[in-house]
C-alpha cells in the first residue's frame, strides 16, 4: 500500500484492515490517518471508483468500518471514527490518480530533495511507469519533470476554478446535482460529506 494512502506503521496496520471492508462495498480508501489527540481521531478518505461518493456512502461505510474495528481492535484506546470524502482539492494518493487528474493543477512534495528542492506546483502531465509528470516553470519557462511514485510524500490537488467547474459538471452528468433546487452553488463551505462516530 502506498506511504501517500497510509503513513506510519498504525496507519497502515489499520488500512490493512479497512481497506478489504471498503472496497466490499464498492469503494476504494483513498486516504488514512490515525490523529493522535485527547480523543485519537481516525480519519478516513474513500470514494468511489468513477468518483462521487456521498454523504450516506459515508455513512455505510462508519458503520461496516466499525464493526471490523470492534473486533480487531487495532487502536488501544477510545477514538472517533470520520469517514469524508477527499474535497475538491482532493489529495492524490494511487498512481492512477494522476492519470485521472492529467491536466490539472497539483503541489507535489518529495521525501528526499530533488535538484535542491522539495516541492513543486505545476499541471499534471499524466504518468510514465512509475513517474509522475508535472509541467514545472523554471526561470521563466515551462519544463515537464518526471518523479518517482515513491518518491512523494505529499501530493494533492490545487483549488481552482476549472477544477470546481469539472467538478460541479461532474456531479451535475452523475444527477448529484440537481439544479432546479439551486439559484447558484455555494463554493466558499463545501460539504465535506463527512460522517463522525465516537468509539
Amino acid at each position: 500500500m502506498s506511504d501517500l494512502i497510509a503513513k506510519t506503521t498504525l496507519d497502515q496496520r489499520v488500512a490493512a484492515i479497512v481497506a478489504p471492508v471498503i472496497e466490499g462495498l464498492g469503494f476504494e480508501l483513498v486516504r488514512l490517518r490515525v490523529m493522535s489527540g485527547k480523543t485519537p481521531t481516525l480519519q478516513i478518505m474513500a470514494d468511489r471508483p468513477e468518483g462521487g461518493i456521498e454523504v450516506e456512502d459515508c455513512a455505510r461505510i462508519s458503520t461496516a468500518v466499525s464493526a471490523v474495528l470492534d473486533v480487531e481492535d487495532p487502536l488501544d484506546d477510545a477514538y472517533t471514527l470520520e469517514v469524508s470524502s477527499p474535497g475538491i482539492d482532493r489529495p492524490l494518493t494511487r498512481l492512477k490518480d494522476f492519470d485521472v487528474w492529467n491536466g490539472y493543477e497539483a503541489r507535489l512534495e518529495t521525501t528526499e530533495l530533488i535538484d535542491g528542492r522539495r516541492r513543486f506546483k505545476g499541471v499534471l502531465a499524466g504518468v510514465e511507469g512509475e513517474e509522475v509528470l508535472i509541467e514545472i516553470e523554471e526561470h521563466g519557462e515551462q519544463l515537464t519533470i518526471g518523479l518517482q511514485f515513491d518518491w512523494l510524500s505529499e501530493a494533492k490537488l490545487v483549488l481552482t476554478d476549472e477544477l470546481i467547474a469539472e467538478m460541479l459538471r461532474t456531479r451535475k452528468d452523475s444527477g448529484a446535482i440537481d439544479e432546479s433546487k439551486f439559484d447558484q452553488i455555494e463554493t466558499d463551505a463545501p460539504d465535506t460529506g463527512a460522517d463522525q462516530e465516537e468509539h
